[in-house]
C-alpha cells in the first residue's frame, strides 16, 4: 500500500551508525555466513516483496553464543536488528526499513532433543514447520499446530503465535510452547519455560516474546509439547449453493458435540483460482462455496462424528457430503486450500488480510465484505478458518495503475477493518501487524495498551535496535 512504502522509505532516513567488518568477522569467521556484498534480493523484503530495505549486512548464526555476541556488539553501537527465519512473512515484519543487520536463523535448524518421558521437543528456531511435524509423526507424535505456509520456521510461528487450520479443535502455536531460550538486545540469554506442564513460578516471561515479532529478543531455542498422533483423521468436503449457507451452518456443526479438527470455508471463486493454478479440480462445482472439515481421533470417534455432522450438514442446505476416502483426493483438496494466496498473487497483486470476528459474526461479516465488493467494484475474494472466526480476504489490485491502487485500496481497507471493529473483532490473527497494518493496530487500540507494550520494548529493549518501527512500537530511538 502507497502509504506504508512512504512509511519504510522514511524509516530509512535516519542514518544507520557504522557496522564495523571486522568486529563482524571476528563473531563469524565463516566467510560464507557473513554478507557484505550482493547481498540476496529475499533479504530486502518480505514474501510479497512490496516493502523493500536495504541492510548493510547480514548475519547466519549457528548458535546461541554466536547470536548473543553479535546482540551484544549491535546494542553497543546501536545497529538495528531484523531478525529473520524462512521470509514467509506477509505483513513486512522482516523488512530491514532501518538497514543495518539482519540475523538469518535458518541455519539454527537442528532437533536437539525428543523426550518421550515429558512429551516435548527441544528443537533450534530455523526448523521448518513440515520438517517437525514429519519427524514427530514417525515417531508416532503429533505438533497440530498447522499453518498454511509449511515451509516457514517454527521461530517464525512462534513469533507471530501462528494459529492455522487446526487451531479450532487444538489452539494456536502458543499453547505449544513449553519453554524458551532468547537472547535480548544486549546479547543476554534467558532461558524462559521449561519441560515442566505448570509453572506459577513468577511471570510467565515465556508468554512476552511468543507473538512480538522479533521486537523482544531473538529466539534461539524452543521447548514444544506434543502429543500422542491421532488414530484417524478423516477429511470431509461439504458443498453448498452460497457462502452464507455454508457459514451459517458452521455454529450448529460446532455445537454438535463433533470435536472438528479444522472447519474451513472457501468461496467458489477463490477455489477456481487454485484450481488453475495448481491443476486441480474441485468436486461439485457448482457450489457457491465450500466447508472443509476434518475429524481426528480414534476410529470409531472419528466415524460416528462425521456421519454425525453429515446429518446436520444436509437438513441444513448442503448440496452434497463428500467423505474423502482416498488419501491422494483429500491431500490435493486440502493443497488447493493452502495455495489460495499464492493462487491469487499469481493473477494479480493483492492485499492479503486475516482479520478476526466474533464466530457467530462470520457470515454477516462476509456478506458485509461481498456488499463492499460490489459497491467498490474492487475484487475481495473471502476464505479461512470458520471454526476460529479468522477471515482471510484477498483484495484485488486488476489493472489499476499504481495510484488507483494506493487511493482506493486505502479507502476500502478503512471500511473492512472498521466494521470488524464495529463486530468486536481485531486486527489480526495470525500474520501478525509487522509494517502494514500498523495504522489499523494504532487506530482501534486502546491508548493505554500501546503504552504497556511500549514500556515493556523500552525494558528489554532501551536502545530499540530489536526490528523497531515495527507492529506495536511508537515513536523512534
Amino acid at each position: 500500500m502507497g502509504d506504508f512504502t512512504s512509511q519504510a522509505k522514511c524509516a530509512t532516513i535516519k542514518e544507520t551508525p557504522y557496522l564495523d567488518r571486522g568486529a563482524l568477522e571476528q563473531i563469524i569467521p565463516d566467510s560464507e555466513r557473513l554478507i557484505f556484498e550482493n547481498i540476496d534480493p529475499k533479504y530486502l523484503s518480505d514474501k510479497l516483496g512490496r516493502l523493500r530495505g536495504t541492510p548493510q549486512a547480514v548475519a547466519l548464526p549457528m548458535s546461541a553464543a554466536e547470536v548473543s555476541a553479535l546482540l551484544r556488539y549491535a546494542y553497543d553501537n546501536q545497529i538495528p536488528i531484523t531478525p529473520r527465519g524462512a521470509g514467509t512473512n506477509l505483513v513486512g515484519s522482516t523488512v530491514p526499513i532501518r538497514g543495518g543487520l539482519i540475523l538469518d536463523l535458518s541455519r539454527m535448524n537442528r532437533i536437539l532433543e525428543l523426550d518421550e518421558q515429558t512429551m516435548t521437543i527441544t528443537v533450534e528456531p530455523g526448523i521448518l514447520l513440515q520438517e517437525l511435524q514429519s519427524f514427530v509423526e514417525s515417531q508416532g507424535l503429533f505438533y497440530p499446530p498447522d499453518p498454511g505456509e509449511k515451509a516457514s520456521t517454527l521461530g517464525g510461528n512462534i513469533s507471530t503465535n501462528a494459529g492455522g487450520m487446526r487451531a479450532v479443535k487444538y489452539g494456536v502455536t502458543r499453547d505449544y510452547v513449553r519453554g524458551l531460550e532468547v537472547v535480548l538486545a544486549d546479547g543476554t540469554v534467558l532461558t524462559v519455560g521449561g519441560k515442566n506442564v505448570k509453572d506459577a513460578t513468577g511471570l510467565s516471561l515465556k508468554n512476552l516474546f511468543i507473538g512480538a515479532e522479533g521486537t523482544l529478543a531473538v529466539i534461539t531455542k524452543c521447548i514444544l509439547r506434543l502429543i500422542p498422533k491421532p488414530e484417524a483423521s478423516v477429511s470431509v468436503l461439504v458443498p453448498y449453493p452460497d457462502l452464507k449457507t455454508g457459514i451459517g451452518s458452521v455454529l450448529s456443526i460446532l455445537r454438535a458435540d463433533a470435536n472438528p479438527t479444522a472447519v474451513e470455508f472457501m468461496e467458489r471463486k477463490v477455489v477456481a483460482l487454485g484450481e488453475t493454478f495448481l491443476g486441480i479440480q474441485y468436486p461439485r462445482p457448482d457450489a457457491g462455496s465450500y466447508i472443509l472439515l476434518t475429524f481426528d481421533g480414534h476410529s470409531s470417534e472419528v466415524e460416528a462424528n462425521v456421519e454425525r455432522v453429515r446429518s446436520l450438514a444436509l437438513t441444513q442446505g448442503a448440496l452434497d457430503y463428500i467423505v474423502l476416502s482416498d488419501s491422494q483426493q483429500a491431500a490435493d483438496i486440502w493443497k488447493v486450500r493452502g495455495a489460495l494466496v499464492n493462487a491469487v498473487e499469481a493473477v494479480s497483486e493483492q492485499e492479503p488480510v486475516d482479520i478476526v470476528v466474533p464466530i457467530s459474526k462470520t457470515e454477516e461479516y462476509i456478506r458485509y465484505i461481498n456488499g463492499l465488493e460490489q459497491s467498490s467494484g474492487m475484487q475481495m475474494v473471502s476464505f479461512g478458518h470458520a471454526g476460529d472466526g479468522n477471515v482471510h480476504l484477498c483484495v484485488v489490485r486488476g489493472d489499476r495503475t499504481q495510484e488507483a491502487w494506493n487511493l482506493q485500496l486505502r479507502a476500502n481497507m478503512e471500511q473492512v477493518y472498521a466494521m470488524a471493529y464495529q463486530m468486536g473483532g481485531v486486527t489480526s490473527g495470525e500474520h501478525g501487524i509487522g509494517l502494514t497494518k500498523r495504522h489499523y493496530f494504532f487506530r482501534e487500540t486502546a491508548p493505554a495498551n500501546i503504552s504497556v507494550m511500549n514500556h515493556i520494548k523500552d525494558a528489554l529493549d532501551p536502545r530499540h535496535i530489536l526490528n523497531d518501527q515495527k507492529t506495536y512500537i511508537m515513536g523512534d530511538k
